[in-house]
């Protein structure tokens, strides 16, 4: 390449190594300052010009000769601008800082670590400090980086291709923690792509603005060992997890309406969950996003902690929080599909480089957003890579990976002909059960004690079987099932509940075919569906007792838990994204009792080993009756592993006061009543069994021994034997 063919390149910003023309070549310097008056050389800490460079193209480009012995210790330049001068390091003087092993890697779509070779990473070179930034677009011609550091020029800071690994690479001496920048990039053709953001940025603008922003992840000293050391006993399928899902921007907002900063939600949040005995939070995407109105579910900037709340360094701290509180963190995750905005990952290089091209496998209808190329290994390494980085960089404890079943079936939410089967002829995306499983087994392999839960809504087998069974390799799936037919029973009116007595006992049948979470989501609160409250039938009184029966259905019911914010108070309103809960309510009798039933639930089911050891196995749970459809009656026991002391759960959904009535044991002895929805601590009527009862041995249900019981009206009674 001749000298005018090095300026065009570098004039239409397609240059692919401007490093061979620009910095130091032996007693030759050059540099490209667009719109420099003048630009001397200076020793790194000399006040005179060692000498002016002569200006060989009007575009900006400047030349000097310099002998070597002349500059020894490096060089700097400085540049006017009318009168103002800039004096700086010159990006092209640096040698590549990525090496070949990570090139390497990054090309064959295996580098676990790919966070720590992309994105902008604050860095020192030949003892100048700066921001190594790195980009893969493979299809480019040329790409720039753009920032306040050069007035956002198209053409000032070009980068160095890398070779086949697609890889741009360049240092920019000067630029530090908090600079905001974006990618200037031509496509094959040489025409300029609309601005993008870092695809691994870590950082990221408040919107509406779209710039990714440099951000130095080192120096927080965490202070979770404790919590880290014992997180693998903690999230184990015989623990008690009960999960609070919470919209960390419409938890609590300020005065105003503005969004609590990660520092607010620690001293605020963490407090309240953990009185409320929850075990988990679990945050909706908090991965950068344009439109509030998502709720963090089309994200763009996957490796960066939205900015409505603070910083990376400020969301570590609350995560450090949490652990240091007893809370685990979980993600949502959303790997399944991402926007179309412009500043994002749609045609970032001009090719269809994340996404597939053909519509069929790369838009999605549901939420009009663009699905990754499960089948590029790059772009299953960029999504493998994603998860590690949340789970090792903020010490998350697990994800929650959104919309699986959009990922697994090719046919999701199309008609015929909007579909393109896989090559057996089937519906099956086995590229994207091929992405799942990686990621749930690198997350497993390299991280003792997390975990890893499928939303996913359809019966495919194994979501929670091991990889090397076969299975997706997930630690937990939310069951849905149970969800939808549990709903659908506490809404119907309780004189017509008996017609429908199967939907709280079919969940039986396959609950033990994954390790479940019972989940009642944001989801189940939106959209028209109204509050969990709404959706109970009845008069005030019976709203609130049909919920608190509900709830103690579900904690006593075989699966972990999870609750989203405002249930736990009986939130009256569908929830709004857009502002805070109805906090206020908690002044009533009825909503501050429900939050007390949520934390004595939450407190049993952590005490009380049969009610969380065997959660994910058929051995904990056995009907004593699941057939009293004309009473609106479900009874049966949870065993704990040793058997010793199991717990009854008997739920009277009628809004009648049954009392002598007899349920069976299988185990004699007293039966003490350890929690009793109906109670007046929790706004009942006060109705219960003084405390519990020795068992009698009147035959009944198949048992040998018996309890004459009082069912209160729209309640769940739970008993535990006396050991």
């Amino acid at each position: 390449m001749d000298r005018g063919e090095h300026i065009g390149r570098l004039l239409a910003g397609t240059h692919p190594d401007p490093f061979a023309f620009l910095g130091r070549h032996g007693d030759t310097i050059r540099t490209f300052q667009p719109g420099a008056d003048g630009v001397s050389v200076l020793k790194p800490r000399g006040r005179k010009p060692v000498a002016r460079m002569e200006r060989i193209h009007d575009g900006g480009v400047f030349e000097a000769t310099v002998p070597a012995s002349k500059l020894k210790t490096g060089y700097q330049l400085e540049a006017s601008y009318g009168d103002t001068t800039h004096r700086f390091e010159d990006p092209y003087r640096f040698a590549p800082s990525l090496g070949e092993l990570d090139l390497y890697l990054l090309s064959e779509g295996r580098h676990t670590h790919l966070f720590n070779s992309l994105g902008a990473h604050v860095t020192e070179q030949d003892g100048v400090s700066g921001t190594r930034f790195a980009v893969w677009a493979p299809n480019a011609t040329g790409v720039s980086v753009a920032g306040d550091f050069n007035l956002w020029s198209d053409v000032k800071h070009p980068m160095r291709s890398r070779g086949g690994s697609g890889v741009w690479e360049l240092v920019v001496p000067g630029v530090g923690d908090g600079t905001a920048y974006k990618y200037r990039i031509r496509d094959a053709s040489g025409h300029m792509v609309p601005m993008k953001a870092d695809p691994v940025g870590f950082g990221a603008e408040m919107r509406p603005k779209s710039a990714s922003v440099v951000r130095d992840l080192s120096g927080h000293e965490w202070r979770d060992a404790e919590w880290m050391a014992d997180r693998e006993v903690r999230q184990r399928r015989d623990a008690p997890i009960s999960i609070y899902e919470v919209h960390l921007g419409s938890w609590k907002r300020r005065d105003g309406n503005g969004y609590l900063s990660y520092a607010e939600l620690a001293e605020q949040l963490i407090p309240y969950a953990r009185d409320l005995g929850f075990t988990h939070l679990e945050l909706m995407p908090v991965t950068e996003h344009p439109f509030d109105g998502s709720w963090g579910y089309q994200p763009i900037g996957l490796y960066a902690p939205t900015a409505r709340h603070g910083t990376p360094a400020e969301f570590k701290a609350f995560i450090d929080a949490c652990h240091t509180a007893g809370l685990g963190v979980l993600l949502d995750w959303v790997p399944g599909h991402f926007p179309s905005d412009e500043h994002g990952l749609a045609q970032f290089d001009g090719t269809h480089l994340y996404e597939h091209a053909d519509p069929r496998k790369g838009f999605h209808p549901d939420w009009n957003t663009l699905i990754f190329n499960f089948g590029r290994r790059e772009v299953v390494n960029y999504l493998v890579a994603n998860a590690r980085f949340w789970l090792e960089e903020y010490h998350l404890d697990g994800v929650r990976v959104d919309a699986v079943a959009s990922m697994l079936y090719l046919d999701y939410s199309r008609q015929d002909g909007e579909w393109i089967a896989n090559p057996d002829g089937g519906n099956q995306n086995w590229e994207a059960v091929r992405f799942l499983q990686t990621m749930n087994a690198d997350a497993y392999s390299a991280m003792p004690g997390v975990m890893t839960v499928a939303e996913e809504s359809t019966a495919w087998p194994g979501v929670t079987r091991p990889t090397d069974a076969g299975g997706l390799g997930f630690g937990y799936k939310w069951n849905m099932g149970w969800m939808n037919d549990s709903l659908e029973y506490m809404s119907e009116d309780p004189v017509n509940r008996r017609h429908h007595h199967h939907k709280m006992t079919f969940g039986i049948d396959y609950a033990f075919g994954e390790n479940y979470v019972l989940p009642l989501s944001h989801d189940e609160v939106v959209h028209g569906k109204g509050s969990l409250l709404d959706r109970m039938p009845g008069d005030r009184w019976q709203k609130f007792a049909n919920l608190r029966a509900y709830f103690g259905f579900m904690w006593g019911h075989p699966g972990k838990k999870l609750l989203f914010m405002g249930g736990e108070f009986g939130q009256s309103q569908e929830w709004n994204a857009d502002r805070s809960l109805d906090w206020h309510l908690t002044q009533y009798s009825e909503h501050a009792n429900t939050q007390t039933l949520i934390r004595d639930l939450n407190g049993l089911y952590r005490s009380a080993p049969a009610l969380h050891e065997q959660d994910c196995v058929s051995d904990g749970f056995q009907w004593i009756d699941g057939g009293a459809q004309d009473d609106n009656v479900l009874s049966f026991i949870r065993w704990d592993t040793g058997r010793a002391q199991p717990c009854l759960v008997v739920c009277n959904f009628a809004p009648v006061l049954r009392e002598n009535y007899r349920v069976g044991v299988p185990i004699s002895g007293q039966w003490d009543e350890m929690l009793n929805t109906d109670s007046e601590h929790y706004g009942g009527s006060g109705h219960g069994n003084r405390g519990g009862f020795e068992s009698e041995p009147v035959p009944v249900h198949g048992q040998a021994a018996s309890l004459s019981l009082t069912l209160p009206p729209l309640s769940t009674v739970i008993f535990q034997l006396r050991a």
